[in-house]
């Protein structure tokens, strides 16, 4: 019988996480760990347990749920069924001589899941390509951090490279362009378009950390390729969790905002996100829409994320060829 050969490197895709269903009890389960991490929240352990199984997982399960059924699909979560596709359209262009994996830093597959896979494929050494195009210490960091506990039990180790971020690179930037002026031709265009980030505290930004402006850098190379003035866009910041003051502007104030304005339309895109999930579909396509009309604002459009777009498969393709010369 003829052997396949032993694969130069693999692939190991990673994104954030999801709950296994839409219901109170997966969610609790799966905001316990997310919430539980140093690189998510970094309130002192004692205090920060405290607040967490007192009050957070007590009460905010059963609304986080809701969420999700309001975007559930019959492949489950849009962010797993959405990551699954990309890993096979990823594993189809670069061929069967490149093994891909896909890994969540929360909850399944594993680390360890995904790291056995490829270390069956005869897999020694690994790209790692976290799909986060902006680099944070909660989201990059938190990627190397759950790698390193999975590889912590490993008897033999890979050798690894790493994609810490993508922001500036040409082909994202194209294919959030291409997405935009595609949507504008089937719908027409907003008076502004907003690009609108995950936030992050503001003193994560203070301590050093690249997101901000990373994102900031994002969206001024979008608005620059698509041609738009300083008053056709803003890049703002949404998902605010507690009370501390987090990096502005605010997306739902900047919307309430531009509600009161009266202002006629609004087109709304995330790019930080890879792959639609709660936080686009729920919040920014459902919530922040009924924040803007209420306030007395037009109509709203949001765009899809980058999703399984053939240009956005093409970007992660050339990640991998970029950051592998040489294997």
């Amino acid at each position: 019988m003829e052997t396949r050969p032993t694969p130069s490197f693999g692939v190991l895709l990673v994104n954030l996480g999801t709950p296994k269903a839409p219901t109170a009890a997966a969610v609790r389960e799966y905001l316990a760990e997310f919430l539980w991490d140093k690189r998510v929240v970094d309130v002192p352990r004692p205090l920060w347990w405290l607040i967490l199984h007192g009050v957070i997982l007590r009460f905010r399960p059963g609304r986080v749920a809701k969420g999700y059924a309001s975007v559930w699909t019959d492949e489950g979560s849009p962010l797993m069924a959405i990551s699954r596709q990309q890993q096979a359209a990823l594993q189809q262009l670069l061929g069967p001589d490149v093994p891909v994996s896909l890994a969540m830093t929360y909850g399944e597959p594993t680390m360890e899941q995904a790291g056995l896979e490829l270390r069956r494929a005869g897999v020694e050494k690994m790209l790692v390509l976290p799909l986060f195009p902006q680099n944070s210490s909660s989201t990059t960091a938190a990627v190397h951090d759950r790698l390193a506990k999975g590889l912590s039990r490993c008897p033999h180790l890979p050798e690894m490279r790493w994609v810490s971020h993508y922001h500036d690179h040409p082909l994202y930037i194209k294919a959030l362009a291409n997405s935009v002026r595609e949507y504008w031709a089937e719908h027409g265009q907003g008076d502004r378009l907003m690009m609108s980030f995950h936030g992050i505290p503001q003193r994560y930004e203070d301590r050093g950390d690249p997101y901000p402006g990373q994102c900031r850098a994002t969206a001024a190379a979008l608005a620059a390729e698509l041609e738009l003035s300083e008053e056709q866009w803003i890049c703002s910041f949404q998902s605010r969790f507690g009370r501390e003051e987090w990096v502005k502007p605010y997306t739902d104030h900047t919307l309430e905002a531009w509600g009161k304005q009266g202002l006629q339309r609004v087109d709304v895109i995330s790019p930080a996100f890879a792959a639609d999930c709660l936080e686009t579909l729920e919040e920014l396509e459902e919530e922040n829409r009924d924040n803007f009309k209420n306030a007395g604002g037009g109509d709203y459009h949001y765009i899809p994320c980058l999703n399984t777009r053939s240009d956005h498969i093409e970007l992660l393709a050339e990640l991998v060829r970029q950051h592998t010369q040489g294997w």
